[in-house]
């Protein structure tokens, strides 16, 4: 038995080897062939540092952002409206605020302050307040979930949750990544080495997927997003590997289109990768994230494109009085700024929270059961 079970486990871990594999090449390789297609040299596509090229776009469009407008607003009405429609439950029991919460505000303030500072004393050191920003906005929103529900992803899964960090390095590196071929971002700031460049970036992007996540996990606590979404429309899919053949064809060619015709296919940075690598999820013969929507609890579906729309707010809050901010430059559509951001730009954080959460799905991490009927809205 014991033999069996020795083996049982070293053919999963081949299996997940194998997957991890083919997700990687699926991901990387079409955006280089479509470039390749074009003509474009790949070596630009390679740097190992985030982009601070600014490259000419097409101008404003107003066709184009009327049609992505009318397209964004069919696909998140439903998810307000659902939540508008329906009401919290009582008054859950209060906790006690854990005293890292307040270790967290701490953190928040002092970075605030330093990173909007003119004062040239404070300069060097503005550029290195990102991390410590987000490592208080981490803790205090795992604090506030402890405040409502007694007890937060950060003590359920710690060591799970520690995990989080640098597999958010690699989640957003694949994004730098993708992003040398649409420009849509660029980084300016004072000139440093390219170790500490990327060591900074690196340290940055590891608060990603703990900032997101531990946001699902405190939206959770309210009852008003679970009688939301717990009972919702069930999705039913009749012949999902054959659904899967198709979407991972079309994301998989859509991912070589990004590279050949970039500013005609940007908004496919933040679609494609999600497809991909659902799809290779059912082909696997695994369940998904989402496979509850079967079910109608859209919780694992609507929580994380929220949770990443809330921390998307303060991404871009914090990066607009920064001293070494990013920048957008987006095609068609670059009007109507909200910080940084242009407005239609904000609609790329739903798709990203869904990838966050398949991302941490992997770690087997999940923050939203076990939560419709104790909390309040």
């Amino acid at each position: 038995m014991a033999w069996g079970q020795k083996r049982a486990n070293k053919f999963d871990w081949l299996v997940g080897i194998t997957w991890g594999l083919v997700a990687a090449g699926l991901l990387v390789l079409p955006p280089l062939a479509g470039a390749l297609f074009s003509g474009e040299p790949l070596s630009q596509y390679l740097s190992l540092q985030p982009s601070t090229l600014y490259v000419e776009h097409p101008p404003f469009s107003w066709p184009v952002f009327i049609l992505l407008s009318l397209l964004i607003l069919t696909c998140i009405l439903p998810l307000f409206y659902r939540l508008m429609s329906v009401t919290g439950g009582p008054a859950p029991q209060q906790f006690s605020f854990p005293w890292w919460g307040w270790l967290g505000i701490a953190l928040i303030t002092l970075n605030w302050l330093l990173a909007w500072t003119d004062f040239d004393t404070t300069s060097d050191w503005q550029r290195y307040t990102f991390t410590p920003l987000w490592l208080g906005y981490i803790l205090l929103i795992n604090a506030l979930t402890v405040k409502r529900s007694g007890s937060c992803l950060l003590l359920k899964q710690p060591g799970k949750f520690i995990l989080l960090f640098p597999a958010s390095i690699l989640f957003w590196w694949f994004f730098e990544y993708l992003n040398h071929f649409v420009h849509n971002w660029y980084y300016i700031g004072p000139p440093i080495s390219t170790v500490t460049r990327v060591l900074t970036a690196s340290l940055s992007f590891s608060t990603v997927l703990p900032a997101v996540m531990s946001t699902v996990c405190w939206m959770a606590t309210f009852s008003r997003m679970n009688h939301a979404y717990t009972n919702y429309w069930k999705l039913r899919i009749s012949c999902p590997r054959l659904l899967a053949i198709l979407g991972l064809t079309a994301s998989t060619l859509s991912l070589f289109a990004l590279g050949a015709w970039p500013d005609s296919l940007y908004p496919l940075v933040w679609v494609s990768p999600l497809i991909v690598l659902l799809s290779l999820q059912v082909l696997a013969g695994k369940q998904t994230v989402f496979s509850s929507m079967q079910k109608g609890d859209w919780r694992p579906f609507s929580l994380p494109a929220l949770a990443s729309l809330q921390c998307g707010f303060f991404w871009e809050m914090w990066n607009y009085g920064a001293a070494a901010p990013w920048k957008y430059n987006i095609p068609y559509v670059d009007r109507f700024h909200i910080f940084e951001m242009p407005l239609l730009g904000y609609a790329g954080y739903f798709p990203f929270g869904l990838e966050c959460i398949l991302v941490a799905s992997l770690l087997d991490i999940e923050v939203h059961k076990g939560s419709s009927t104790s909390h309040t809205s």
